[in-house]
């Protein structure tokens, strides 16, 4: 079960994104373990942290599904809590990013840092606590200072 800092990361997250998404009529984001589908045959579905579907992907005038978002959103943010080990991390970020999310953002309090996954990039980028986030291929002008996630 997360614990409460968890959850603060996880609302500052999509206070930053939800700030961005509407001051740009960009898309919704969405939070508490929104399920995403990352396979088929067999189902298989993760609950998303944080997530932002553009209205490319899901028209603004298009209802959110009363489930599971069958449409890969373009980018998940996942909080590592205390217990998650790396290798669990990896294996939800390559299921998101096989599922066609664009851009899979690790944000880790324990060393007050973000990491950036894409599928079209072996290594991926790191930001520490001083520097600033920044998404352009997918949020253009989205910048936070990575130690505003956590503190």
């Amino acid at each position: 079960m997360p614990v409460a800092e968890h959850g603060e990361v996880c609302s500052r997250a999509t206070y930053f994104l939800m700030g961005h998404a509407l001051e740009h009529d960009f898309g919704r984001v969405m939070s508490n373990d929104t399920f995403v589908r990352t396979g088929t045959n067999p189902d298989t579905y993760r609950g998303a942290d944080v997530c932002l579907i553009s209205f490319a992907r899901l028209p603004k005038d298009q209802a959110l599904p009363n489930g599971p978002l069958e449409t890969a959103p373009d980018l998940v943010v996942e909080v590592r809590s205390p217990h998650d080990r790396i290798g669990d991390i990896q294996i939800k970020v390559g299921e998101y990013l096989n599922a066609g999310v664009s851009v899979v953002v690790v944000l880790d309090p324990g060393i007050n840092a973000a990491t950036v996954y894409r599928p079209t990039e072996e290594i991926p980028q790191r930001f520490s606590n001083g520097d600033e986030l920044t998404i352009p291929d997918l949020l253009p002008g989205f910048a936070v200072r990575v130690l505003r996630f956590f503190a």
